[in-house]
C-alpha cells in the first residue's frame, strides 16, 4: 500500500467477504474474485486512472485472476503467492499462462507457503514481462523485511510501469 501510494496512486485495502467486519461468507476463492472485481470497478469509477493490482497471499491468488482478465489493470503484483497447499486450500495458477501484463512476484526465501524452487518454476512457466524478487531471510509475512518488500515494489513500478 505504501509503495504504490508513494507514486501518488490512490490505494484501496479491503477485507474479503466473511473477513473482519465484511458481510458474507468465505467462498474459498470463487466469489472472492468478484470482490476484487468490485474493488477494481470502484477504483475506476472514483478515479478514472490506470490500475495496478497488488495482493498478498490469498489476496494475490484470487486477485491476480481478476487483474489479469481486466483490461483496466496495467500491471499486477503478487506478494507471498501461496504456491504450496495451505491446510486444505490449493490454488490453480494456470490463468497466468494467458496474462501478458507486467507482473511482479515478491516472496520471502523462507516463505512457509512456497519454496523458492516452486516459485521459480511457476514464474518460469508464464509469459513475460515478469519478475521474481526473493527477499533473503523473509518468511510468508515478511516479518522484519517489509522495507525490502517495499523497495522491490517501488523499484519495479518505476522501471516496468509507464506512469
Amino acid at each position: 500500500m505504501k509503495a504504490l501510494n508513494s507514486f501518488g496512486f490512490p490505494v484501496l485495502r479491503f477485507n474479503f467477504r466473511g473477513t473482519g467486519l465484511s458481510q458474507g461468507e468465505h467462498d474459498h476463492g470463487s466469489s472472492e474474485v468478484d470482490d476484487v472485481q468490485a474493488a477494481l470497478d470502484w477504483l475506476d469509477h472514483e478515479f478514472h486512472l490506470p490500475l495496478i493490482f497488488s495482493g498478498f497471499s490469498f489476496g494475490a491468488a484470487v486477485g491476480l485472476r481478476a487483474a489479469c482478465s481486466d483490461a483496466r489493470v496495467r500491471a499486477a503484483i503478487g506478494l507471498g503467492l501461496p504456491v504450496s497447499p495451505i491446510d486444505d486450500r490449493t490454488y490453480d495458477f494456470s490463468f497466468l499462462q494467458n496474462c501478458a501484463k507486467p507482473k511482479l512476484f515478491v516472496s520471502g526465501d523462507r516463505d512457509q507457503f512456497g519454496t523458492p524452487a516452486q516459485l521459480e518454476g511457476l514464474i518460469h512457466s508464464i509469459p513475460g514481462p515478469k519478475k521474481l524478487v526473493l527477499i533473503p531471510g523473509a518468511d510468508h509475512f515478511f516479518e522484519g523485511r517489509l522495507r525490502e518488500m517495499r523497495d522491490a515494489i517501488e523499484q519495479w513500478v518505476s522501471e516496468a510501469v509507464n506512469l
